[in-house]
C-alpha cells in the first residue's frame, strides 16, 4: 500500500503562522542581543573586544545549531526538534536576563543562539511541507515578513526601554522568551509533517536508515543537488555577511560612530517597519511567479547599494535612516526570503532541513568569525567597512543569479513513491494559472 501525504493538509496558514514565528525569534534575538549588550556595557563593565566576543559567539551558536538541527530533523521528525529547539530558546533567554557578568552572559548567548539556529532549519521545512503548491511560496515568504516584524518589534522594544540600562536589555531579551514560550506551547498541538512520514517510510523501503541517511548527507556535494547547494552557499554567506554585520552592529554605530542615543537610533525600525511589510507582502506575491527574478535583480541593487549611503554622505540619523530602509527594500526581494524559497525547491524531503541547516550554518560561522573583529574596523574607518559590506554582498548577489536565473527547481513536483523517498529531481517551467500566480491561495 502506498502511504501519502494528503494532498492539501489542514490548516496550512495556521501552521505557517507557527512554526513560521521561528524566523520572528531569530531576527528578535539577534537584534535585541545587538542592542541589549551595548545597554549592559556600561553597568556590566564590558569591553570593546568581550561585546565582539559575545556577538560572535551568538552568530557561531545559531550557525551549530542550525548544522544540528537541520540533520536531526530530517533524521527523527520535524515536531520533536522544533519542540525541543524553542525550549532551549526560552532557556537562552533566561540566562540572558540573569547574566551578571561576561562569564554568565557567554552562556546564555550559547543557549540562546543553539536553540535558535536548531529552530529555523526545521520549522521552514514544515512550513513547505504543510503548503499546497499554490501558497508554498507565500507561505515562505510569510516566514520572511515575520523575520522583519521580529526584528521592528525588537527595535521598538529598545525604543521604549533604551535609557533603562541594564534593565533594558533585561526586558528585550524577556520579551523574546516570552515570544518563545507562548510558541512552544503553539507547537505541542501541531502534528507531524505528513510529508517527512510519508518520505521517511518509503525511504526505509527502500535501503537500511544508516545507508539512506548517509547517501542523504553525501548527495548535497554530487549530482543534481551540488549546484543549487553551492549556489545557496555563496549567495547567502556573502549578502547575510553584510546583513548580519550592519543588523548586528547597528546599535552600535548608531552610538560610537553617529553619537546617537540607543533609544533614538532604536527608533529607525519603526520608520521602515511599514516599509519591511509592504515589502515582504509584495514578495510573497511574486515569489511563486517567474517575475521573482526580475525583483531580485531589482532587490539586489537596493541591497548592495544601502549600504553606500552612510560612507557617501556621512554617518548620521537621516543616512542611517535611509539605508536601512533602501537596505529593507533590496532585502525583500534578494536576501532571506528567496534563499528561503529555493531551498525549499532545491532538494528532496528528507534532505530538506539538512541542507538549509548547512547553508545557515556556514553563513553564520562567517559572520560569527567577522563580528569578531568588526568592533576594530569600525573604530579605524567606518566608511571602508560599510563600502566592503557593498562590495562582498554584490558578490553574494551574482553567485546567487548565476545559481537560479534558469528554468524553475521544485521538488515538491515530483511522484509520491519511492522515487520521490530517493530524491529525483523535477525541474519544471514556469505554468502557473492565475490563481497559482498570485501566490495567495
Amino acid at each position: 500500500m502506498n502511504h501519502r501525504a494528503p494532498a492539501r493538509p489542514p490548516h496550512a496558514w495556521r501552521t505557517g503562522v507557527v512554526a513560521g514565528m521561528a524566523s520572528y525569534v531569530d531576527a528578535a534575538a539577534i537584534v535585541s542581543t545587538g542592542i541589549a549588550l551595548v545597554l549592559y556595557q556600561g553597568p556590566l563593565h564590558l569591553s570593546g573586544g568581550q561585546i565582539g566576543v559575545l556577538s560572535g559567539a551568538l552568530t557561531a551558536a545559531i550557525a551549530t545549531g542550525a548544522l544540528l538541527g537541520g540533520r536531526l530533523g530530517d533524521r527523527f521528525g520535524r515536531r520533536r526538534v522544533f519542540t525541543a529547539t524553542m525550549a532551549t530558546v526560552v532557556a537562552g533567554c533566561a540566562l540572558m536576563v540573569a547574566g551578571g557578568g561576561f562569564a554568565p552572559l557567554l552562556l546564555g548567548v550559547l543557549v540562546l543562539g543553539l536553540g535558535s539556529g536548531a529552530d529555523l532549519p526545521v520549522a521552514l521545512a514544515t512550513v513547505s511541507e504543510s503548503a499546497t503548491d499554490r501558497n508554498r511560496a507565500a507561505l515562505i515568504g510569510f516566514s520572511n515578513v515575520l523575520w522583519g516584524v521580529g526584528a521592528a518589534a525588537a527595535g521598538t522594544v529598545a525604543a521604549v526601554v533604551g535609557g533603562w540600562g541594564r534593565t533594558g536589555g533585561q526586558v528585550l531579551y524577556a520579551h523574546v522568551g516570552a515570544v518563545a514560550l507562548a510558541l512552544l506551547l503553539a507547537r505541542l498541538r501541531l502534528p507531524e509533517s505528513p510529508a517527512w512520514l510519508t518520505a521517511r517510510r518509503e525511504r526505509c523501503r527502500a535501503a537500511s536508515p544508516r545507508t539512506a541517511d548517509g547517501a542523504r548527507t553525501r548527495a548535497l556535494f554530487t549530482g543534481p543537488y551540488l549546484r543549487p547547494f553551492a549556489a545557496l552557499l555563496g549567495f547567502y554567506a556573502l549578502t547575510n555577511l553584510a546583513a548580519n554585520t550592519s543588523g548586528q552592529f547597528g546599535a552600535y554605530v548608531a552610538a560610537d560612530v553617529a553619537h546617537l542615543p540607543v533609544d533614538v537610533s532604536s527608533r529607525l525600525s519603526l520608520l521602515v517597519l511599514p516599509v519591511a511589510v509592504a515589502s515582504g507582502l509584495w514578495f510573497m506575491r511574486i515569489a511563486g511567479t517567474p517575475r521573482r527574478m526580475r525583483y531580485f535583480a531589482f532587490g539586489g541593487a537596493c541591497l548592495a547599494g544601502g549600504y553606500l549611503i552612510p560612507p557617501l554622505f556621512g554617518f548620521s540619523l537621516a543616512t542611517l535612516a535611509l539605508s536601512m530602509a533602501v537596505n529593507t527594500v533590496g532585502g525583500a526581494f534578494a536576501f532571506e526570503g528567496i534563499m528561503k524559497t529555493w531551498a525549499q525547491e532545491s532538494f528532496p524531503t528528507l534532505l530538506r532541513a539538512t541542507a538549509q541547516g548547512a547553508v545557515i550554518a556556514a553563513a553564520r560561522y562567517l559572520a560569527a568569525a567577522f563580528a569578531l573583529v568588526t568592533p576594530a574596523l569600525l573604530r579605524f574607518d567606518p566608511a571602508l567597512l560599510y563600502g566592503g559590506l557593498a562590495a562582498v554582498s554584490a558578490a553574494g548577489l551574482a553567485i546567487g543569479w548565476a545559481g537560479f536565473r534558469g528554468a524553475r527547481r521544485d521538488e515538491f513536483a515530483v511522484r509520491t513513491g519511492p522515487a520521490a523517498a530517493e530524491g529525483t529531481r523535477s525541474q519544471v517551467p514556469w505554468k502557473l494559472s492565475p490563481a497559482q500566480s498570485t501566490g495567495w491561495r
